[in-house]
């Protein structure tokens, strides 16, 4: 049975498998079409200006649930350990246990990467704030805790990879279990 798409909304989770899984270059209209169920025109009538708008529109949903569910929590009052055993069961989930590769990643190293290049940069340098400023929150000086949170996202994406060359998502849990720890050893302290 086709997938029945009400609304443009409905498109943003098909889309965002087909770029992740063939990015920006190789997400042809068709591998598009067939994932979410739509023809050309419905697809133009949803997005007239193409695949940009489309992956732009997919990129913005990506930073939505980003802020909603890990960026906001590393920054709220809440105690910064909490956020960040937070983050890592989110991060977890989102990343559907290092079997789903990371879309901003795929487009960063990507042929398409000039033409998102400031969705992604924000992307990443949000989170390492986001979690730099938790770890100041549990007395860490300025740049220890920028250069802990750039190695705990630059680990999380590089297990996410390893784990999908590899195809053996027990490497993106091991990661996560060691950065999980390395950043309870300072909650601790």
């Amino acid at each position: 049975m086709p997938r029945v798409v009400a609304e443009r909304a409905d498109s943003l989770a098909p889309l965002a498998e087909v770029f992740r899984r063939y990015g920006y270059e190789g997400a042809s209209l068709a591998l598009i079409g067939k994932a979410t169920g739509l023809g050309k025109g419905s697809l133009y009538h949803f997005f007239p200006g193409g695949k940009d708008e489309m992956l732009s529109a997919v990129l913005a949903e990506i930073e939505v649930w980003f802020e909603r569910h890990i960026f906001a929590p590393l920054e709220s009052e809440a105690a910064a350990g909490q956020a960040s055993e937070a983050m890592f069961d989110a991060v977890w989930d989102y990343f559907r246990s290092g079997r789903r590769v990371c879309l901003m990643g795929t487009l960063a190293l990507g042929e398409g990467r000039d033409r998102f290049a400031l969705a992604i940069a924000r992307y990443f340098a949000r989170w390492i704030e986001a979690l730099a400023n938790a770890l100041r929150r549990e007395g860490l000086g300025e740049e220890e805790a920028l250069l802990l949170a750039e190695e705990t996202v630059a680990g999380i994406q590089g297990a996410i990879v390893l784990a999908r060359a590899l195809g053996q998502p027990a490497v993106f849990e091991r990661a996560l279990a060691q950065l999980r720890e390395r950043l309870r050893r300072i909650d601790s302290v």
